[in-house]
């Protein structure tokens, strides 16, 4: 299906923390040839939400109706996709054509979407994102680098053995994939690599949601586990000095998968954008990393 280079900026969570960063964005995409279109949703707040859960779904809904939208990106992260998921067709997101755009909250949508309807979508950057007053251009190159092309390749610097796989590409924020093992949202990856961030868990929480993963047998299935950003946390006395390197040296320990930090991913200004779904190549060796990404459906 030929798609549109026109967006949709909808808010299927949270409501804008910037309101002026929204219209940043839609004329910084419209000035980059990608007309932008602002769902209501956007502009409108209902306590920590964007708007009602039946609205909020309408904006999912009115984005894969909208023929001048190719990809819908989302407002922000926060709280809310898990209220919409079983009012969702999948399978008619799928045939709308439409991508899907969207990384923290929007987590929930990308692992059901996979689980539902094989669907690919991308973890990546939000509008608030496209609406900073200083884009990242490391993230906009790499955004447009992966949703203009069939394939695109990324380098950066992995910490974890050298190592060649393939396989399935999945995962992201870590507290909402661990949300939903053991629900119809959780899409069965084996031999994939599965990456993972998170904002304002503290270390040992982190290592509490990674046993979650390695009791139900998730990490020890997958060929590679790529760490990201894990940010905005404060250790407190009780915690010793048990930070996030001692939690990543134990899961090393006791999971037999090989673990790499410093994917850049995560609640930070420079992220990569990673295609839910789609086929990863990745390299290492002597701490250099290569990911090559195909089959998410240009």
């Amino acid at each position: 299906m030929s798609r549109p280079r026109g967006v949709g900026l909808f808010a299927p969570s949270g409501f804008a923390l910037d309101p002026t960063a929204v219209d940043r964005a839609a004329a910084r995409l419209t000035a980059m040839g990608r007309a932008a279109t602002v769902d209501p949703t956007c502009r409108t707040r209902e306590m920590r939400f964007a708007a009602s859960d039946a609205e909020r779904l309408a904006a999912v809904r009115r984005m894969a109706a909208n023929p001048d939208v190719g990809l819908a990106i989302a407002l922000r992260g926060g709280y809310g996709w898990t209220r919409l998921l079983p009012h969702l067709d999948f399978d008619a997101l799928a045939a709308s054509g439409t991508r899907w755009l969207g990384y923290s909250d929007f987590t929930a949508f990308h692992l059901a979407a996979l689980a539902r309807a094989g669907m690919v979508s991308f973890a990546g950057p939000v509008v608030s994102d496209f609406g900073a007053r200083e884009p990242s251009a490391f993230t906009l190159d790499h955004c447009f680098g992966v949703l203009d092309h069939a394939s695109h390749e990324a380098a950066c610097a992995l910490d974890g053995p050298d190592l060649a796989c393939t396989g399935t590409l999945w995962g992201g924020n870590l507290a909402l994939v661990t949300h939903l093992v053991g629900t119809p949202y959780f899409p069965a990856v084996d031999g994939g690599i599965l990456f993972l961030e998170d904002v304002g868990e503290v270390p040992y929480r982190i290592e509490r949601m990674l046993y979650q993963l390695l009791h139900a047998g998730v990490l020890a299935r997958q060929r590679a586990i790529l760490l990201g950003h894990f940010t905005e946390y404060t250790l407190s006395a009780n915690d010793g000095g048990y930070d996030f390197d001692v939690v990543v040296r134990h899961l090393r320990d006791v999971c037999a998968t090989p673990l790499y930090t410093g994917l850049p991913f995560g609640h930070v200004p420079d992220k990569l954008t990673l295609p839910v779904g789609g086929r990863c190549n990745l390299v290492v060796r002597d701490g250099a990393a290569r990911l090559s990404f195909s089959d998410y459906g240009h």
